[in-house]
């Protein structure tokens, strides 16, 4: 237990003293921050252009679940890709540099590695989460004068499942690919196919590809039931990906 704490610190302070601690939450914080103020604002600066062709139209009345899907909206594709690219390397760069080797010959299993490494990183991204919700939240109340926080903060939950997933996918594609390039691409080719089965009913009611269209009715005000069987299956995704990436990094030469 106390090997796996030190692996654990050692994974936060790689956060804290590298790229990682820039790049998500730089973006996600740009989000948070411009978010609301362009879902008040953008109808007005639209109608103020003169002779854009933009002048004429009937926008609705912008409202705070306007802010909220632009919110989820950004974090189900930007930030997402972000974090597929961002993570392509979790496991094969540790291999590269020799600091697996180092790790390793310390008490800690290589079951140890992989799943201290997973469970970190899901734990930083939903630090993340909450600061850009909370963020979001605060300055929708500003801008709009009100801001109910049931349909943000639920939408934001389904978002940290669907993010988890791609995390743990990201770590067994690092397993067995050497390339943090190659395990990118191999990301963002599940991700392609994940949003296209999103397209299918069945995919929908009973995998992961029906959590983000959720998020999004969610933030949008809508009432609809957050979804058994695609939170569930997450899971299992989560589960199953995590298991095969240290079955893989057991069997890799060092």
């Amino acid at each position: 237990m106390r090997a796996h704490l030190m692996l654990a610190r050692k994974e936060v302070l790689e956060i804290l003293r590298t790229w990682r601690i820039c790049v998500l939450p730089s973006i996600m914080l740009l989000f948070a921050v411009t978010g609301p103020v362009l879902a008040r604002y953008t109808p007005q600066f639209l109608g103020a252009v003169g002779g854009s062709p933009f002048a004429s139209l009937q926008l609705p009345e912008p409202t705070v679940f306007d802010s909220y899907g632009q919110w989820i909206k950004n974090l189900s594709q930007i930030v997402i890709f972000a974090q597929i690219i961002m993570y392509g390397g979790i496991i094969s760069s540790e291999r590269r540099s020799g600091t697996a080797v180092l790790v390793l010959t310390k008490p800690v299993s290589r079951t140890g590695f992989v799943v201290v490494k997973a469970v970190v990183h899901a734990m930083y991204l939903a630090v993340l989460l909450v600061a850009g919700t909370l963020a979001t939240w605060c300055l929708t109340a500003v801008v709009f004068g009100q801001a109910p926080g049931g349909a943000l903060w639920s939408s934001a939950l389904l978002w940290l499942v669907t993010v988890v997933t791609y995390l743990c996918l990201m770590t067994l594609f690092s397993s067995v690919i050497p390339s943090a390039a190659g395990a990118a691409g191999l990301g963002l080719g599940a991700f392609t196919l994940i949003s296209i089965a999103a397209i299918w009913e069945p995919a929908r009611e009973y995998s992961p590809a029906g959590l983000p269209g959720v998020a999004a009715s969610l933030a949008a005000g809508v009432d609809v039931e957050v979804p058994f069987w695609p939170v569930m299956s997450s899971f299992v995704v989560c589960i199953g990906a995590v298991g095969l990436a240290v079955a893989v990094f057991r069997r890799k030469e060092l």
